[in-house]
C-alpha cells in the first residue's frame, strides 16, 4: 500500500477541526502509519517549502505555520497519494468543491486546513523529512477486506 504525508495546519488546531479531518481520512479506509504532534520551525519550513522561499508572501506563510504545533502524519492505502489529493480540495479554499475538507472547513488560500503530498516521490521525501523509520508502523487493519476487493490488496 501507498504511503502519503499530511500536514493538519495550525489553522486546522486553533479551528478545532482535527478530529473532523481524521475522521474523514479514516472513514475513507486510509490507515493511520504514523502521527505526531510537533512545533514546526523556520528552518524546516525553509526546506518543506524551498520552492516557496522566493516568493513574497513566505513569511507570512512561516508565521502561519508556526503560530501552533501542527499534527503531521502518515496516511495508508491504495492510491494514498491520489487519494488524499482528491479529498483536500484546492489549494484556495474559496476554490474547492463542496465535500472536500478545504471546500467544506476552509476560506482561505494560505490558512487551508491540511498540507498533502502532491506525489508519491515527494511524499517519501516529506516522510523521511518529519518521521524517524520506528515512527512508522506496517500494520493490518482488520477492515481491509471490507475496504478493498482482494485483486486492490498489494
Amino acid at each position: 500500500m501507498e504511503q502519503t504525508f499530511v500536514i493538519l495546519k495550525p489553522s486546522a488546531i486553533q479551528r478545532s477541526l482535527c478530529g473532523d479531518v481524521l475522521t474523514r481520512f479514516q472513514r475513507k479506509g486510509l490507515a493511520i502509519a504514523g502521527i505526531k504532534m510537533m512545533q514546526l520551525d523556520e528552518k524546516i519550513l525553509r526546506v518543506h517549502y524551498a520552492h516557496l522561499v522566493d516568493r513574497p508572501f513566505f513569511p507570512t506563510l512561516v508565521k502561519s505555520m508556526t503560530r501552533t504545533p501542527v499534527i503531521v502524519m502518515v496516511l495508508k492505502g491504495k492510491d494514498a497519494v491520489a487519494v488524499v489529493r482528491s479529498m483536500v480540495g484546492a489549494t484556495n479554499c474559496r476554490n474547492a468543491a463542496p465535500g472536500t475538507i478545504r471546500g467544506d472547513f476552509g476560506m482561505s488560500g494560505q490558512e487551508n486546513i491540511v498540507h498533502a503530498s502532491d506525489t508519491p516521490e515527494n511524499a517519501v521525501i516529506e516522510i523521511n523529512r518529519f518521521f524517524s523509520p520506528e515512527e512508522v508502523f506496517d500494520y493490518s487493519m482488520p477492515t481491509t477486506e471490507a475496504t478493498y476487493a482482494p485483486d486492490e490488496i498489494d
